[in-house]
């Protein structure tokens, strides 16, 4: 087999099981890169390893943790896990010892259920030796991300200066993707409660999710009509405020990345979140680069640190 068809096959397989964004089906092509689409590498040298320590860290969440396609990447039973995803860069900087459980398409019933075959339930992983937990998961509930990144797009070509992303969502009278994230922030409550209680000793984070889009900035990488920038920015926000508002009610610490990232959207000049197209050699479409997961690597480093962390 050919590196070139092997390439391929990685990309197919890999938009396949990111459930979030299966809504095309699964015969679209890759991008190696090439065509102006942004690198976003960072720094992607080695981090240095903190000596070793007794500290037990487990990361649960989604593919926003687990980083697909940042280098590298083991297929991990069909997570897409990188060796250089934001749990692994702080496991190095605090010498831990990393259980990381997160998960390419993972939604909140995979932390409690097997999401894969091989891939036991997220929660299994805590018990009461567990010091540090990070937590990132919601986006997949309901297909709020998948329908975000891929119907509003769809809809471009119906009004491009409109917002018919926004028309469709909220046909009903009810916003679709927005009360869609207030019942999932119900189950990560929940969720997060179980947490304490399967490991009342750990410290646990709440890691929000990046600003992906700016209503300021449009582009052929997150194509939408024009008037969906806005909209998709307040579902964006919605987002990790939900994850925000979880972590108050758990009496958990919240790590804010929406903040960090401002100015680091899709559409920016030093874009922290891929486009819409793969990119093998850095981040799968509309997921994180490598500069976005030091970023919050640092942030997660800072909250752990901070003596005003709970």
């Amino acid at each position: 087999m050919t590196s070139r068809t092997t390439s391929r096959r990685w990309s197919v397989l890999l938009t396949c099981l990111l459930s979030g964004l299966l809504l095309t089906g699964c015969s679209g092509s890759s991008s190696n890169g090439e065509g102006g689409q942004p690198t976003g590498s960072g720094d992607t040298s080695p981090v240095p390893s903190a000596p070793p320590t007794d500290l037990r860290y487990v990361a649960l969440g989604d593919s926003y943790v687990a980083a697909p396609l940042v280098p590298v990447t083991d297929v991990a039973n069909g997570c897409f896990r990188s060796t250089a995803n934001y749990p692994a860069l702080v496991a190095r900087k605090l010498g831990a010892t990393l259980d990381d459980r997160s998960c390419g398409g993972a939604e909140t019933k995979d932390f409690l259920t097997s999401q894969f075959p091989d891939v036991p339930p997220q929660l299994e992983a805590l018990d009461r030796r567990t010091d540090v937990v990070t937590f990132g998961v919601g986006g997949n509930d309901q297909r709020v991300f998948g329908r975000l990144v891929g119907r509003c797009p769809a809809l471009r070509d119906s009004d491009p200066d409109g917002n018919p992303c926004e028309e469709e969502m909220g046909a009903s009278g009810e916003d679709a993707l927005v009360s869609a994230i207030a019942e999932t922030g119900v189950e990560v409550t929940r969720l997060l409660r179980d947490v304490r209680r399967r490991a009342p000793k750990a410290e646990v984070l709440v890691v929000g999710y990046p600003q992906i889009v700016s209503a300021d900035d449009a582009c052929s990488e997150l194509p939408l009509a024009r008037g969906d920038y806005a909209y998709a920015e307040r579902v964006n926000f919605a987002l990790t405020e939900m994850l925000r508002r979880a972590a108050r009610a758990t009496a958990s610490t919240y790590v804010d990345v929406w903040s960090a990232s401002r100015g680091h959207d899709i559409c920016s000049d030093d874009p922290w979140v891929n486009g819409s197209v793969d990119n093998e050699r850095a981040a799968a479409r509309y997921h994180p680069f490598a500069n976005e997961q030091a970023a919050v690597a640092e942030l997660v480093v800072r909250a752990i640190r901070s003596p005003a962390a709970s």
